[in-house]
C-alpha cells in the first residue's frame, strides 16, 4: 500500500463525470462475451454471420464490435489451421469477405488454366481443380444477400481471372495470350453472371434447402434471449466493502515479525467478525486488503462504520506493533452473476468489485468513500454519509470521516503569573426582597 494521506477530494459540480464507465455499456459487454463463449462452445468454436448479427441485436452493440471481440477471444485459444482461417474470415464484414473470396477464386482458376496448358494435364488434375474453383466461385456469388454484392463479386472474379491468367502465363511461359480489350467482356460477363445467379437462388431458396436469412436470424435471436434468461438466473445485486491498511509497509518494517503476524491476524479476525455481525461475509483477501460482500448497502455501511470505530479498541488491546492501524474503505453496489446462483466467493472479475477497490484508494485515511449508487440506497440517503458529493478521477462519491473534537485551550488571566491559585471571594447573600 502506498503511503500518504490519499487524494485531496473536492466537492463535485453535480455533472456526470466524463471518465465514468457506463453501467449499460459494461453490462452489454459482459452479456456479449458470455453469449460468444456459449455459442462457440456449442458450435465447436465457430461463430457465423447470423450468430454475430443476432448477438449484435441482443446486446445492443455494433456487429463490428462483436466481430473484433470474437476474434480476440479466439486468438486467446489454441486453434488448428482451419479454425485460425475461419477466425480471420469471420473478422471481415460479410460483403468484404465475399469480395475477397471472389478474387482468390478468380486467381486460383486462372492458375489452374495456365498449369493445364503448360503441363498438358494428361490426368486432368488441374482441369478438375479449376472446375472446383469455378463452382466455388459461382456458389460464393449466388449466396450474396443483395444483388449489388453479387454483381460486384462477379465482376471481381472476372477481373482477377483475366489479370492473373496473363501474369501466370508470362511467368510460366504459357502460350495463352489475350488481347487487353478482352478485359471489359470478362468483367461485364462476371458482373452479369453474378446478378443472374443471385436472383435465381434467392427465388428458389426453399427448393434448394437454403435457410432464409431473416428467419435464421429470428431463430438465433430467440435462442439468445433464452440463453440470456438462463444467465440472469444467477444475477443478484450485491454491495462490496473494500478495506486496506494505510502505510502497512512501514508498519511491518519497524516491528518484529511475530508482532506483525499477531497484529494483522487479529485485524483480519476483527474484520471478519464485523462483516458477519451485519449479515455479510469476507469475499476475498489480498495481502493487507480485505473485500467483504453484503446483500445491501446499509449493512455494508454500518459494518464499515463499526470497523472504523472499533479500531480504537483494536489498537489499544491487540496491536503489538506500536503504530496504530488506520484504514481506508470504499463501498459500491451493483449487479453480479454468481456461479450456480449462490457462491459469492467465486465472483472475481465483477466491475462492482473493481469500483469498490478504486473508491477505497481514493478515500482519505480513516474515511469511508461510498459511491452514488450505494449512497442512494442508504436509510436517509446520501446525507447519511455526507452533505456534499465529491468527485475524483471520474468517480462521484460521498465520503464519511470521523469527527475529531479538539478541546479549547483555557486562557490565563492577564498580569504576572500567580504563585498560588487565587482564592474565591467570600459568599455573600444579596439583599432580601
Amino acid at each position: 500500500m502506498n503511503e500518504g494521506d490519499g487524494l485531496q477530494l473536492s466537492p463535485g459540480t453535480g455533472q456526470e463525470p466524463s471518465g465514468a464507465v457506463s453501467a449499460i455499456d459494461g453490462e452489454s459487454t459482459r452479456q456479449m462475451l458470455e453469449l460468444i463463449d456459449r455459442i462457440q462452445d456449442r458450435n465447436q468454436g465457430e461463430l457465423d454471420d447470423a450468430a454475430i448479427m443476432a448477438i449484435s441485436d441482443a446486446c445492443c452493440v455494433s456487429p463490428e464490435y462483436v466481430r473484433v471481440t470474437a476474434n480476440r477471444v479466439q486468438q486467446g485459444r489454441r486453434q488448428d489451421l482451419k479454425h485460425k482461417l475461419k477466425s480471420i474470415s469471420l473478422a471481415l464484414d460479410p460483403q468484404d469477405r465475399r469480395f475477397v473470396m471472389s478474387g482468390l477464386l478468380g486467381s486460383t482458376c486462372a492458375l489452374m488454366t495456365v498449369l493445364q496448358a503448360v503441363t498438358g494435364d494428361q490426368y486432368a488434375v488441374f482441369g478438375t481443380l479449376g472446375l472446383i474453383g469455378l463452382g466455388s466461385a459461382l456458389w460464393n456469388v449466388a449466396l450474396s444477400q443483395t444483388a449489388r454484392v453479387a454483381t460486384f463479386s462477379g465482376a471481381i472474379f472476372g477481373l482477377l481471372f483475366f489479370i492473373s491468367r496473363s501474369v501466370f502465363s508470362m511467368a510460366l511461359h504459357a502460350d495463352l495470350a489475350f488481347e487487353s480489350v478482352w478485359l471489359v467482356p470478362f468483367v461485364l460477363g462476371g458482373a452479369l453472371g453474378g446478378l443472374v445467379l443471385q436472383k435465381v437462388v434467392a427465388a428458389n431458396r426453399e427448393r434448394l434447402g437454403l435457410k432464409d436469412p431473416v428467419q435464421e436470424r429470428q431463430e438465433l435471436l430467440r435462442q439468445l434471449v433464452d440463453l440470456q434468461e438462463r444467465l440472469r438466473e444467477g444475477e443478484q445485486s450485491l454491495t462490496f466493502l473494500s478495506l486496506d491498511i494505510v502505510g502497512s509497509t512501514k508498519m511491518k518494517e519497524v516491528a518484529d515479525p511475530l508482532s506483525v503476524e499477531f497484529t494483522f491476524t487479529e485485524y483480519h479476525k476483527f474484520v471478519e467478525y464485523a462483516a458477519h455481525k451485519f449479515g455479510g461475509r469476507v469475499h476475498s483477501t489480498a495481502g493487507d486488503g480485505v473485500t467483504c460482500a453484503f446483500s445491501d448497502p446499509q449493512a455494508a455501511y454500518q459494518s464499515a462504520r463499526f470497523i472504523q470505530a472499533g479500531l480504537v479498541e483494536l489498537n489499544t488491546l491487540r496491536n503489538k506493533i506500536g503504530v496504530p492501524i488506520q484504514l481506508r474503505a470504499g463501498i459500491h453496489s451493483g449487479a453480479v452473476v454468481a456461479p450456480h446462483g449462490q457462491d459469492v466467493t467465486k465472483i472475481n472479475f465483477a466491475h462492482v468489485i473493481d469500483v469498490a477497490s478504486h473508491l477505497q484508494k481514493l478515500s482519505p485515511p480513516g474515511g469511508i468513500a461510498v459511491s452514488e449508487a450505494a449512497a442512494a440506497q442508504l436509510v436517509g440517503g446520501p446525507r447519511a454519509v455526507s452533505d456534499h458529493v465529491v468527485e475524483a478521477e471520474g468517480y462521484r462519491m460521498y465520503v464519511w470521516q470521523q469527527r475529531r473534537i479538539v478541546p479549547e485551550a483555557v486562557s490565563e488571566p492577564e498580569g504576572p503569573p500567580l504563585s498560588t491559585p487565587p482564592k474565591a471571594p467570600p459568599f455573600e447573600l444579596g439583599p432580601s426582597t
